[in-house]
């Protein structure tokens, strides 16, 4: 199997340093370049093909949400995790709608670090745990739609970050089934994608957080 491809943009030369660090102890992981900037972030994405994009959002130049806009503008859907701090919140509505794979604290360590890009590689969202609880405590509404026990059911597997196979084999579904009810579900509370669906249950009370 070939190595994975990952690129880091955030214009903090030791948290890369950090972050490199971490990398080079990850089995089938290559680090084929560092950027400053969303500027360079885009020329380097032009110039060579990447499978991750471990990019921070406040970054000079260009920052992290301009650069995430071109790359998905440019049809370019390899998976984005974005690096982020406990201030960073009123950044993500706009990362969300732009089709971003998750968002990672930068003081993450190894296992969290690991456990994220794993799951982006297998077709699943990550949102660290302690970020989406501060995004909920100030944030929850009353609920904006209505789910049947089977939407509820299917939420619950998104929010808790299990790939379609997996959805599949514990609700006992076909692979295509699930992937309308997943599509589905995204018009019906009008999000982009997985990870916007799940912070939109949370923070509408469709599920309980006890039950993620």
């Amino acid at each position: 199997m070939e190595p994975k491809r990952i690129v880091i943009a955030d214009d903090h030369r030791i948290l890369r340093d950090g972050i490199k660090a971490l990398l080079a102890t990850m089995d089938n992981i290559n680090l084929v370049g560092e950027v400053a900037n969303g500027s360079e972030l885009i020329d380097l994405v032009n110039r060579m093909p990447v499978d991750l994009i471990l990019m921070d959002i406040r970054m000079p130049v260009m920052d992290g949400i301009e650069a995430a806009k071109l790359i998905r503008g440019k049809g370019m859907q390899m998976p984005i995790l974005v690096l982020s701090m406990y201030d960073d919140l009123d950044y993500y509505d706009a990362l969300l709608d732009i089709g971003v794979n998750g968002f990672l604290l930068k003081e993450s360590g190894y296992d969290e670090l690991n456990i994220a890009i794993k799951a982006v590689f297998e077709g699943r969202t990550y949102f660290s745990s302690d970020l989406m609880l501060k995004l909920l405590r100030g944030k929850k509404t009353e609920a904006a739609v209505t789910l049947s026990e089977r939407e509820r059911e299917l939420v619950t597997l998104i929010c808790k970050g299990y790939s379609t196979s997996e959805i599949a084999r514990q609700l006992n579904r076909s692979i295509s089934t699930v992937e309308k009810a997943r599509a589905d579900l995204l018009v019906k509370t009008k999000t982009p994608n997985s990870t916007a669906l799940a912070v939109y249950a949370l923070k509408h009370n469709l599920i309980n957080l006890s039950e993620v």
